[in-house]
């Protein structure tokens, strides 16, 4: 889809936002919350909206379980998102911290951890067992993470100019959650550009940014790389901010094929102005040897499943590689229980263009490859370097397996030295370890998390909770040049407004209610409904978007009743 290139459209829309940064400048903070809240309530009304086109985008029919997911990743985490900021507005508006009320504690090698989420009563029922923090960057206090919380709404009047903003086209709420960073964090004004595969959802998100629009801080854009280009280097905009490959990245950043290679080389930028961005990289799941049932086996063979197969596999923080214990006694049969949960999770199209191309490279590579399914790989026994796989995001349901031959702690540290080094990028992370064996390995696995340079770590749950968890940062670890971007500069999402972020990490319970309890976890979650193969994923996904839209606790019986029977 998308229009015929046509730059007076974009120059139009650019001369709009001209005029709407001098209205956004004089917009005060109750006013920008307002907005945001207006926002919200329209989220809410055109939800099964957004999610139709969705579906229409990823070719699901209107009864696939795996709805769920287009109403979890799309308007749920647009209306939990601007709650928060709203929220943190609120507290801006009367000259409190973002932080105030919120006990900091202590994080490993000398960091500072905020709790981001369970936030509130609700949080506490709906995400129990669960829990997450932004550790700021070493070295920040409390008094300076309360003081600078906030970021460009400390000084409103204070714009950054125009933005571009360069949508995703995999995961339906990048682009509402992308825009509204620039205008809060940055107070920048936004000239959003969809991805081509999202077109489908352009009158949807114009009528739930209406308020917006109206005021000229926003304007939507459609077409392809033709008007992406022109966009991004037009001399009206201030700052790019994108999400996608690092190949897509260098391209606007050098300049594409060997001219851009040569710029590269010699250090000499084609884009004239700052760029912020969210790409992708190899991810790993960690798996720590323990002692395991046959049902924890299972369970979290379907957990890694998800953590590859969640959106067709299409997602920047999908799983790629299993690293795992060659001497766990438990090894082969997890392998299996693997094997089964790719090959029972929902079969649906490869959508995202060029997955089938992508797939045939995974096989030429590893013809050995099993495959599970329509278009699922799984590559066991890879070599711990120098292997395609954990060089190259296939983003596609593509899985490796590599053993390392250490048990206990001695693995668990070898793993994260492997993902540090080996393995392409820096957004996420998961580490799935038994409860008895974390207790056991104590300090040294806090100290594994720590040395962990990823932007997004998830222990027994999934790095994907902290891109939806609104209060939580989500980019790459920080530290990236233009020059070796690996998964990006920048983060986005963070409703409190942090500076100094370093990374998010999570945790979830090992097992699901009622066997968390038997195996003494305070936790009371059932299996969650981001699972692939939760079978009543659309219902609570649709239940959980309608409490969010309107907090009313008479719709929390049927989502509690409808996510225990997942």
């Amino acid at each position: 889809m998308g229009t015929p290139f046509d730059e007076t459209a974009i120059d139009n829309a650019l001369a709009d936002l001209a005029a709407g940064e001098k209205v956004w400048a004089a917009t005060s903070l109750r006013r920008r919350r307002a907005l945001l809240d207006e926002i919200h309530a329209r989220t809410g009304r055109l939800a099964e909206d957004w999610v139709r086109a969705a579906c229409v985008v990823k070719d699901l029919g209107e009864h696939s379980a795996l709805v769920g997911e287009e109403w979890m990743s799309g308007p749920l985490t647009l209306l939990q998102a601007t709650a928060a900021l709203s929220a943190t507005l609120a507290a801006l508006e009367t000259g409190r911290s973002p932080l105030a009320g919120i006990t900091l504690r202590e994080a490993p090698g000398g960091r500072l951890a905020v709790p981001v989420f369970p936030f509130g009563v609700y949080d506490r029922l709906l995400l129990n067992g669960f829990r997450g923090e932004v550790w700021l960057r070493p070295g920040v206090d409390a008094d300076a993470a309360r003081r600078r919380a906030g970021l460009a709404q400390l000084d409103p009047t204070a714009t950054g100019g125009i933005g571009a903003v360069l949508g995703a086209g995999n995961i339906t709420s990048i682009p509402p959650l992308d825009a509204l960073y620039e205008l809060f964090a940055h107070n920048r004004v936004v000239a959003l550009k969809l991805n081509p595969i999202t077109d489908p959802l352009f009158t949807v998100f114009e009528m739930v940014f209406e308020p917006l629009l109206e005021i000229g801080a926003l304007r939507i854009l459609t077409g392809g790389a033709q008007q992406g280009g022109y966009l991004v280097r037009h001399p009206d905009v201030a700052h790019v901010h994108m999400t996608g490959s690092a190949q897509t990245h260098d391209a606007i950043v050098w300049g594409p094929g060997a001219e851009g290679a040569e710029r590269k080389q010699h250090n000499r930028p084609l884009l004239d102005k700052p760029i912020s961005s969210e790409l992708g990289g190899v991810s790993p799941t960690i798996v720590v040897p323990g002692d395991w049932s046959d049902a924890d086996l299972r369970y979290q063979a379907e957990h890694v499943a998800t953590q590859r197969l969640h959106n067709g596999g299409y997602n920047c923080v999908a799983a790629q590689a299993v690293v795992i214990g060659s001497e766990w006694d438990r090894k082969e049969e997890f392998l299996a229980e693997l094997r089964l949960a790719m090959e029972r999770a929902p079969q649906r199209t490869a959508y995202y263009p060029g997955s089938d191309a992508r797939v045939a490279d995974a096989l030429a590579s590893y013809p050995e490859a099993e495959r599970l399914g329509a278009g699922r790989v799984l590559v066991g026994g890879l070599p711990r370097t120098g292997s395609p796989l954990l060089r190259t995001e296939y983003f596609s349901p593509v899985l490796g397996v590599v053993e390392l031959p250490y048990t206990g702690g001695e693995f668990l540290q070898r793993a994260v030295d492997f993902a540090n080094a080996e393995l392409t990028g820096t957004l996420g992370a998961n580490v799935i370890a038994d409860p008895t064996t974390i207790r056991r390995l104590g300090v040294a696995f806090d100290r594994a998390i720590e040395r962990l340079r990823y932007g997004a770590i998830a222990v027994n749950s999934w790095t994907g909770l902290a891109f939806l968890a609104p209060r939580a940062a989500w980019g790459a670890f920080p530290g990236h040049t233009l020059d070796d971007v690996q998964s990006g500069i920048g983060v986005v999402h963070n409703a409190l407004l942090l500076d100094d972020v370093e990374r998010t990490v999570v945790h979830g319970p090992f097992r699901p209610v009622p066997r968390s309890l038997l195996g003494g976890e305070l936790a009371l979650s059932p299996k969650p409904p981001w699972f692939v193969g939760n079978a009543t994923a659309a219902t609570t996904g649709r239940r959980l978007t309608e409490f969010y839209a309107d907090a009313n606790p008479a719709r929390l019986p049927g989502v509690f009743l409808s996510a225990l029977r997942g």
